[in-house]
């Protein structure tokens, strides 16, 4: 059985310290600490009352960790790392727990405040102040922190490359999403796009539109998935990254053109970027308002993509 290693130069009241866990000299880890198991706490370091640290998570040195933070297995903080937490209020004497999701990683010097969730596999990049949930395998850096980019579950780029010259579809890998792109008609009058509904590109009545606009530069929309409802997406002006996530797979398409456009079948989880203020989204759906038909947690849709798969 591999044992626990814990420096005689530390100070540990940790309820319990799982087996091949290390905690080195000068690091402080406080009452009612649950440490799971291979854990690495590197000297300095400073565990709040009542973290929960799952298995294999390793802490840099010189890092603070707020009381009652929830870390999940495989996460990794780099040296110098503080995660504040959030501030109690009139009406709950607690603070908010802040979360780290199975597989993040917080490089050094990174600040996150507030009761905030930093998403599964999502990287926070080197000296970053984070007051915002980061999603799920999402890059973000910076002062504040902004998104940069997504990732796929492998921590590679995103990204889906389509002709420019000629019309037609691609399947992306994600479920039954696809990418359109449209036959363009252009003289010097200007230009012209069009499709028919339903159709190839679009496989579905279309029983309700909505336009997304006036949205800032590097924000995050979306960010849920439909349990029946179809959506369709055609960016018709400026740029937008639309995320696809169907709980196993994930890829991104860049929407730069209103001669493109992207399908998002029910139980993908989608989530679109906007690289430019300007950017105008119209969004197709096979289906009228629904609140029911959301899941709008990331843990809870991966639930069901698996019950579903």
């Amino acid at each position: 059985m591999t044992t626990v290693q814990i420096h005689p130069q530390s100070l540990c009241e940790a309820q319990s310290v799982g087996s091949g866990s290390v905690i080195e000299a000068f690091a402080r880890v406080a009452r009612g600490v649950v440490i799971g198991e291979g854990c690495s706490i590197a000297s300095g370091a400073v565990i709040g009352a009542g973290a929960q640290l799952a298995d294999r998570v390793v802490i840099g040195a010189g890092s603070w960790i707020a009381p009652a933070a929830v870390i999940e297995a495989d996460v990794s903080l780099g040296p110098n790392v503080t995660l504040a937490g959030g501030r109690a209020t009139p009406a709950s004497e607690q603070a908010a727990a802040i979360v780290v999701r199975a597989g993040a990683t917080i490089e050094a010097g990174s600040t996150l405040v507030g009761g905030i969730t930093v998403g599964r596999g999502s990287i926070v990049e080197a000296g970053s102040m984070v007051a915002r949930s980061v999603p799920p395998y999402a890059v973000v850096a910076g002062n504040p922190a902004e998104i940069r980019r997504n990732l796929d579950t492998e921590g590679s780029l995103l990204s889906v490359p389509i002709s420019k010259a000629e019309p037609g579809d691609l399947m992306v890998g994600v479920r039954s999403a696809k990418l359109s792109r449209f036959a363009e008609f252009s003289d010097l009058r200007g230009s012209l796009t069009a499709g028919d509904i339903p159709s190839e590109h679009v496989p579905f009545e279309v029983r309700r539109w909505f336009v997304v606009y006036d949205v800032p530069t590097r924000e995050l929309r979306g960010e849920h998935a439909h349990r029946r409802c179809h959506q369709f997406l055609i960016c018709v002006a400026g740029t937008v990254a639309v995320a696809l996530d169907d709980g196993e797979h994930r890829t991104e398409v860049v929407l730069d053109s209103p001669a493109l456009g992207v399908h998002v079948p029910p139980m993908v989880w989608s989530s679109q970027l906007w690289y430019e203020s300007s950017s105008v989204l119209l969004v197709l759906t096979s289906d009228p308002y629904d609140p029911d038909d959301y899941i709008r947690e990331y843990e809870r849709f991966l639930v069901e993509a698996g019950a579903q798969g």
